[in-house]
C-alpha cells in the first residue's frame, strides 16, 4: 500500500493531491467537484456514495465540534438502556436556506457527474426521508432518470424520542417516528443506444446484476446496523456495513466489470467493498482526517 503526491493542474500548483492506492482501489484527497471537472467523459461505470446531504454537519467547524464531543448541530447522545448511542446529525434543524443549499449543491454535483459517468450508469445515493427528496429534485433536474429507491432495512436510534423537556408530561407521545429504514436513491444516466441490450454491449451499463439466475436484484435489503468491529476500523459517523455495500457494488456493475466511483468516500467503505469483490474503485474525500482513516481502513475492511 502506498501514499503518493500528485500535482493537480486544476488547482494552485502549490496545492497537491494526496492519493492512496491499495489493490484495485484509488483514494484521492480532493474536492469532488474539482475532481469531476477534470475527469474524462464517460469513464465511470457506477456510483455508490453516502453524501453529506445536510452539508451543514460536515462543515469544518461542525466536524471539529463533533470530534470534541460537544456543541454544534450533531446530537451527542448519552448512554441509553446500557448502550452508548452514536452521534446523529439534527436534520430537523435545517433552515429554508440550508435546504436550498442542499438542492443547489447536488444540482452542481449531478451536473458534473452526468458528464463523467457512462450512458446507462447507475448512481446509488444514500439518504434519509427528510432530505432525500431534495437530492432527487437535483438529480432529475440535472439529466438523470430516477429508477426507484433501495430500502435498507435498519433500525437505529433516530427518532422515537418523547418531547424534549416534557418527557414526563407527555409519556405517550413521540416527536417523530423511530427510523426503521434508510432510503438509497437510484438514478441512471439515460442510455445512448436504442435498447438496453445494445447499451450493455457497448458500455457494459444500463442494467443491474441479478442476485442469481432465479432472483433479480431486489429494492429491499435487510441490513441491520454496522457491526462494532467495522465501526472500530472505520470510525466515521455514517459508516455503512460491508455486507450491505458489497451487495450494492455487485448490483451496480451488471457485467461484473467497470469502475465504481464514490465522490464522498468518508472512511472508504465503498472502496473496501469494491476490493472485497474484486472490482476497481475510485474514492474522493475532501476531509484530511477521514482520508487518513480511510487509508488505514480499506485493507482491513476488505479482508473481513
Amino acid at each position: 500500500m502506498t501514499v503518493t503526491l500528485l500535482a493537480d493542474a486544476s488547482r494552485d500548483p502549490v496545492d497537491a493531491l494526496r492519493t492512496f492506492e491499495y489493490g484495485r482501489q484509488t483514494l484521492i484527497h480532493a474536492d469532488c467537484l474539482v475532481w469531476l471537472r477534470g475527469a474524462p467523459a464517460n469513464s465511470i461505470s457506477a456510483v455508490v456514495t453516502d453524501p453529506p446531504y445536510g452539508l451543514v454537519e460536515y462543515s469544518p467547524d461542525q466536524q471539529r465540534k463533533l470530534r470534541e464531543g460537544k456543541g454544534g448541530i450533531w446530537r451527542i447522545p448519552p448512554s441509553f438502556d446500557g448502550s452508548v448511542r452514536r452521534p446523529l446529525p439534527r436534520f430537523t434543524v435545517l433552515t429554508g436556506t440550508d435546504r436550498r443549499a442542499v438542492t443547489d449543491f447536488f444540482s452542481e454535483w449531478a451536473s458534473e457527474l452526468v458528464r463523467v459517468v457512462r450512458p446507462g450508469a447507475h448512481v446509488f445515493v444514500a439518504g434519509n426521508p427528510l432530505v432525500s427528496p431534495l437530492v432527487a429534485m437535483a438529480m432529475e433536474g440535472s439529466g438523470f432518470e430516477r429508477r426507484g429507491e433501495i430500502v435498507r432495512l435498519v433500525r437505529t436510534f433516530r427518532g422515537g424520542d418523547r418531547p424534549k423537556g416534557a418527557e414526563t408530561e407527555f409519556t405517550h407521545v413521540s416527536s417523530m417516528p423511530r427510523s426503521c429504514w434508510e432510503p438509497w436513491g437510484l438514478y441512471r444516466k439515460p442510455i445512448s443506444e436504442v435498447t438496453l441490450g445494445e447499451n450493455l454491449r457497448v458500455w457494459g451499463t444500463g442494467g443491474l446484476r441479478r442476485v442469481s439466475n432465479e432472483t433479480p436484484f431486489l429494492d429491499v435489503i435487510d441490513s441491520g446496523i454496522t457491526p462494532a468491529r467495522e465501526r472500530a476500523l472505520a470510525p466515521h459517523p455514517s459508516v455503512k456495513p460491508q455486507a450491505f455495500l458489497r451487495q450494492i457494488v455487485r448490483a451496480a456493475l451488471p457485467l461484473g466489470t467497470g469502475v465504481v466511483l464514490d465522490t464522498f468516500a468518508g472512511c472508504a467503505t465503498t472502496l473496501a467493498a469494491c476490493e472485497a469483490i474484486g472490482v476497481e474503485g475510485i474514492g474522493i474525500e475532501i476531509d484530511s482526517h477521514y482520508f487518513g482513516l480511510a487509508a488505514d481502513a480499506i485493507p482491513k475492511l476488505a479482508a473481513l
